[in-house]
């Protein structure tokens, strides 16, 4: 068991590179894999550079991001359904893309506004959630499921009222939509950031993950701890949903089939693995929305939900079965 798990690492690792050349070279026009790497004429050169490469990093960098967020999540809240989006942060994003959607903003202002969406609704759960006094876990999730609720209800008002020309733009984005990623290394550089600041974090996440009474015996101060892997999370979350719109159980599916195929719950293994595994994730499932009936393109969201239901639902019964 401990033996296999340098294995699956490393086997991500390759996956890595392999999903981003197979991105590379799908889509409405077919590129080799010698052509991808040559880039043998300045329109291939257009495609992948200026076309694919930003779509495809965005992907790899919002992947990741929605993994590592759902690793902390559900040792933050106790909750191995917890994901990314339970906290209501993805529906702050939304109802500010939205809205930058209706004024007719575009290009980076999409972006933009859901990351400011994003943050100020983790602001505000966070600040109902802690009060006047302490919080809990159990606090903070109910407190965020209301708020997501109500975002909701924005996003239902928002959709009903825009004008006709906005509103494909806007159903895509709210399933998830790569189309407007721009600058795919800004995203892979704050992916990098991300990974590197949760280091620090592996040996807490551990101790944590055992309970808050283990963990204040063992010497952790997990009040604090806890707001910040909450922070940590919130960041991962609104990063990675400015990057690609709302992308359903990447977050919620890799944690979980890592810990299957590892057997085991030490994060110095889930969270490398968690980042690999959801960058390549969300990379292959784009290159399926737009290669399977190009040149029309289909939102991620719905190859990530097509994936991951029956995969989710496998990893239950083999929870069950164990």
């Amino acid at each position: 068991m401990t033996a296999r798990r340098p294995v699956i690492l490393l086997l991500l690792v390759l996956l890595a590179p392999f999903s981003l050349v197979i991105s590379l070279g799908s889509g409405s026009v077919d590129i080799s894999l010698a052509e991808v790497i040559a880039g043998t004429s300045s329109m291939q050169h257009d495609i992948i550079w200026q076309l694919r490469w930003p779509r495809t990093a965005s992907a790899f960098a919002a992947g990741g991001l929605l993994a590592l967020a759902g690793v902390v999540m559900q040792v933050l809240l106790r909750n191995p359904l917890a994901d990314p989006y339970i906290l209501g942060t993805s529906g702050g994003a939304a109802v500010f893309a939205l809205l930058a959607f209706i004024i007719g903003l575009g290009g980076l202002w999409i972006p933009a506004s859901a990351f400011v969406g994003a943050l100020l609704s983790t602001l505000l759960v966070f600040g109902i959630a802690h009060g006047r006094g302490s919080w809990t876990s159990q606090r903070l999730l109910l407190t965020g499921v209301v708020i997501a609720f109500g975002w909701g209800a924005v996003i239902s008002f928002l959709l009903s009222v825009a004008p006709q020309a906005q509103l494909r733009g806007m159903l895509y984005w709210l399933m998830g939509d790569l189309s407007h990623a721009q600058h795919g290394l800004a995203g892979l550089f704050a992916l990098l950031i991300v990974f590197s600041a949760s280091l620090p974090l592996l040996r807490g996440l551990d101790i944590l993950q055992r309970g808050t009474l283990q963990a204040a015996a063992l010497g952790l101060n997990v009040q604090r701890y806890e707001w910040g892997i909450y922070a940590f999370a919130a960041l991962c979350t609104a990063i990675a949903v400015s990057l690609a719109g709302s992308v359903g159980f990447v977050g919620l599916v890799v944690p979980h089939l890592l810990r299957l195929l590892m057997g085991t719950s030490q994060h110095r293994w889930l969270i490398p693995g968690s980042v690999l595994l959801g960058g390549s994730l969300l990379v292959l499932a784009d290159t399926l929305a737009r290669s399977l009936f190009a040149p029309q393109q289909l939102p991620v969201g719905v190859m990530t939900a097509a994936l991951g239901v029956p995969l989710f639902l496998f990893l239950l019964y083999r929870g069950q079965q164990r």
